[in-house]
């Protein structure tokens, strides 16, 4: 073992934790600064560290900062038009108030697929108030079904910003990647939110808290549109990803154009600006919306995508440091000696880094950091590497507690005390961390 690489490698995962933790800086340059600090400790010259600095950002970016955008303003035309709330309040009037929880674990499920996690909450937050209000059960019943299938499907499946920035760090398939996001996060949604939300909420009754909201502002349409509408919007980018997957895995990389056509209105980039421009007419312009509303929505929208964007730049800087030091084939032959499962030291690591600096997406970004340079010097296959990257999520997912502001959204917005919080939003996220590591383990042993 080299013992040098070693200190290197310790010693940039010390600084990056120090200077969240302890000095509180931005993750943004904390990563900057612990990735610097790796190529000093290797004794990497000075000219090399800065081509490493660029190299490894804009190697990231090129992609991340293109889906997370327009899936950003995707978003945002979804949640100003109402029709996230109408594909609540649709499933709502379908299943009744008895399954109500299905209903909403199903909505919660949908919407934060292009909609970010706080936002998707707090839209819906109205609709568990009502529901508590009508029935006299605990809020938690109506509430961790909800927050489980959000939490799901921010962790899981594309185009959100975590599996986004995670699957371009360590160069695995989208396609894959939703497919199996799926296949983890409908049986975990059933048993961290259905099952535990029942349970919970029979211990901890929680009435509708006295808080003032502050009303989302929404564009000026006058008739609905359609639910049908509403569904084919946010599950198109999804069908035309997986549709690319699933051409490339039967037919291979065959020239034929229409499959090559496929393939580009499959990629990621084409099949979300599809997306974005038919919202855009369908959910605002048909409606007479202006341009420049359209304009001011999206550039809101593009202010919390940016830091995203840079903290997962600054990921792919500490994975380019870790690939160029040496440190990351080190690392990968101490597995092959250990006989260290991937998928286990990848949620460990994120589980580490989320429980010690509290925010899920950076647990993520260093937990892919690390893995991918590891990952370089060894073979996996496409789903494989898909099952990694979820494993990273579910890790990142896990546990949140009084360091994660998702800890305080929910403990605001529900009423609840320190030790509620503790008892049900964290105990949730522990289960569904464990549930999907559980689901990934049992789908690696096939694939």
């Amino acid at each position: 073992m080299d013992y040098q690489l070693l200190f290197a490698f310790l010693g940039g995962i010390a600084v990056l934790l120090i200077l969240v933790l302890a000095v509180r800086l931005n993750a943004f340059i904390s990563l900057l600064i612990a990735s610097i600090a790796v190529g000093l400790f290797t004794g990497m010259p000075f000219d090399i560290i800065l081509k490493n600095i660029q190299y490894g950002m804009g190697n990231t970016l090129g992609f991340v900062a293109t889906i997370v955008g327009l899936g950003a303003i995707f978003g945002a035309i979804l949640e100003h038009s109402g029709a996230t709330e109408q594909l609540s309040h649709f499933l709502l009037k379908k299943f009744g108030t008895e399954r109500s929880p299905v209903a909403l674990s199903l909505a919660g499920f949908m919407i934060a697929i292009p909609v970010f996690f706080d936002v998707a909450f707090i839209i819906l937050v109205p609709v568990l108030y009502a529901l508590q209000k009508k029935t006299g059960k605990s809020l938690l019943f109506f509430a961790i079904p909800l927050l489980a299938s959000l939490a799901v499907t921010h962790a899981f499946i594309p185009p959100t910003p975590g599996p986004i920035a995670v699957a371009d760090i360590i160069k695995a398939d989208l396609g894959w990647i939703i497919l199996f996001g799926f296949m983890v996060g409908i049986p975990t949604t059933i048993v961290a939110g259905l099952i535990f939300g029942k349970y919970i909420s029979k211990r901890l009754f929680i009435p509708v808290p006295n808080i003032q909201f502050e009303p989302i502002k929404r564009l000026k349409i006058e008739n609905a549109p359609s639910i049908f509408l509403v569904f084919s919007l946010i599950l198109l980018p999804i069908v035309l990803i997986l549709l690319n997957t699933a051409s490339k895995a039967y037919f291979g990389e065959i020239d034929n154009y229409y499959l090559q056509l496929l393939g580009f209105v499959g990629h990621p980039f084409v099949a979300l600006i599809i997306s974005t421009l038919l919202a855009m007419y369908f959910l605002a312009i048909r409606y007479g919306v202006s341009r420049s509303t359209l304009q001011e929505i999206s550039m809101k929208a593009l202010a919390p995508a940016g830091v995203i964007i840079l903290i997962t730049g600054a990921g792919g800087v500490f994975k380019q440091m870790l690939v160029t030091s040496g440190a990351g084939k080190m690392l990968a032959e101490q597995m092959v000696v250990y006989n260290l499962t991937p998928i286990l030291l990848a949620f460990l690591l994120a589980l580490i880094v989320r429980i010690l600096q509290g925010s899920a997406t950076v647990a993520m970004i260093t937990a892919a950091g690390i893995m991918a340079p590891i990952l370089e010097n060894m073979v996996f296959s496409e789903m494989q590497l898909a099952l990694i990257v979820l494993s990273i999520a579910a890790g990142a997912s896990s546990f949140s507690h009084v360091n994660d502001s998702g800890f305080w959204l929910v403990n605001r917005y529900l009423g609840l005390t320190e030790m509620q919080t503790l008892k049900s939003w964290t105990a949730m996220t522990g289960i569904l961390g464990l549930v999907a590591l559980g689901m990934i383990l049992m789908l690696n042993m096939v694939v």
